[in-house]
């Protein structure tokens, strides 16, 4: 088993059990719960509807028998499976983690299934900006590599 790391969930309110919610399958990874490496970026995540949020912290401990895909960078095989997901197509993997297409990629990436940019224009206007990290935990059995540590309330930037 791997040597534990700190991954953080940002929300509206404090998530000590995690749960799978399929209400959105829109997402870069498809159905799950999202967490990152960063905890800057959860803090945005937290606050990103109010002023007010929180970083909820986990210890995560990768299983062995978890089938996990990794997107080192933002590649071709990286946005076939982001609009793949967002189109509803499911994949077989419990944990996803790679790039976050952020609000201007997320755009781009719009812009392309919807047929208004080519994939050319696409990583032209993708090369200048700068992806997050994101995990995306898609089964039950990867929310077990999870455990609780603590949240803290955080407070959003002035809009």
């Amino acid at each position: 088993m791997a040597e534990p790391t700190i991954v953080y969930h940002g929300s509206r309110e404090v998530v000590t059990r995690p749960e799978l919610r399929t209400a959105r399958f829109h997402k870069d990874f498809h159905f799950g719960f999202y967490c990152t490496r960063l905890e800057a970026q959860a803090k945005r995540w937290a606050t990103r509807f109010g002023k007010r949020g929180f970083v909820n912290a986990y210890e995560f401990r990768l299983g062995e028998s978890l089938v996990v895909k990794t997107f080192g960078q933002m590649t071709e095989e990286w946005l076939d499976f982001i609009v793949a997901c967002r189109l509803g197509t499911p994949h077989a993997f419990d944990i996803v983690e790679g790039p976050m297409a952020n609000d201007t990629i997320f755009n781009y990436v719009q812009n392309f299934i919807d047929g208004k940019i080519s994939r050319e224009a696409f990583w032209a206007l993708a090369k200048f900006k700068r992806p997050t990290n994101q995990l995306s935990f898609n089964t039950a059995r990867a929310l077990e590599s999870l455990s609780f540590l603590d949240a803290r309330e955080v407070q959003g930037e002035e809009r």
